[in-house]
């Protein structure tokens, strides 16, 4: 049997970890990749010092800085970035609101795409903004995808602040919500971020149907309401479905 090289080992810890839908242990890791204890422990232990991955609060090993700037990078590379704002700007010719994508970057959602409506009284939330995971379309949808323990996890290390009347800042009620959520698969911001502002999002998702990103829509609610951006949401899961084809061109 060919000798696997360290690195060989390193990138697939890496890559384990990052496809894992929960936090991994050093055991699991172990039989797993089939990688001796001794080694799996030390593994970790270099890519921990290497900012590569970290060490969760019950144990378990998950991407660190290093891996989520990498996967933000990637996401962003030139050539998919210009021909996802191509998906979003046919998406608001068709439904004339302001579209865009958000991922999960630490405790927020970054904003990577967006593509701005030429109609007035907008709101200007740029490629690059952040925004709490709590009370936005973008971040419930992602917090709807994960495991009751990842998500437990989350929602206690969250401020929970509220920002406006209709920000849930209760954490049963706020799972309610998330469970809801996942059952439709659509991602809904009644006003709960921004006052007169509503959203709604969708997922999109790689080859195995895991999460990668919202798409949203968003729109001040003196020229729609929550229900009439509701309508738009077929189109929206349409566009979504565009830019997984992209996904699918990077991950072959």
């Amino acid at each position: 049997m060919p000798k696997v090289s360290s690195i060989t080992r390193v990138l697939e810890i890496i890559e384990a970890i990052s496809y894992a839908s929960k936090p991994l242990s050093p055991l699991e890791l172990s039989q797993e990749l089939d990688i001796p204890k001794p080694t799996i422990h030390r593994l970790i232990q270099n890519l921990v010092d290497e900012g590569f991955v970290t060490v969760d609060i019950g144990g378990g090993i998950i991407p660190g800085k290093r891996v989520r700037n990498l996967s933000v990078e990637l996401w962003q590379q030139r050539q998919f970035f210009h021909e996802r704002q191509m998906v979003l700007h046919k998406l608001v010719e068709e439904i004339e609101e302001t579209c865009g994508i958000a991922t999960p970057y630490h405790m927020d959602m970054l904003y990577t795409n967006r593509a701005q409506t030429s109609l007035p009284l907008q709101i200007y939330l740029p490629v690059g903004a952040k925004s709490p995971m709590w009370c936005t379309a973008t971040g419930k949808l992602y917090l709807s995808q994960l495991s009751d323990t990842s998500r437990n996890k989350i929602l206690q290390a969250l401020p929970l602040d509220k920002f406006t009347k209709n920000t849930i800042t209760d954490i049963d009620a706020l799972n309610k919500e998330l469970d809801r959520i996942a059952e439709t698969g659509i991602g809904i911001d009644n006003e709960e971020f921004i006052s007169e502002m509503v959203a709604v999002s969708v997922p999109v998702l790689d080859k195995k149907s895991r999460y990668l990103a919202s798409l949203y829509i968003h729109a001040p609610t003196i020229r729609v309401s929550l229900e009439e951006l509701m309508e738009h949401v077929p189109r929206l899961q349409t566009a979504a479905q565009d830019i997984q084809a992209l996904v699918y061109e990077l991950q072959n």
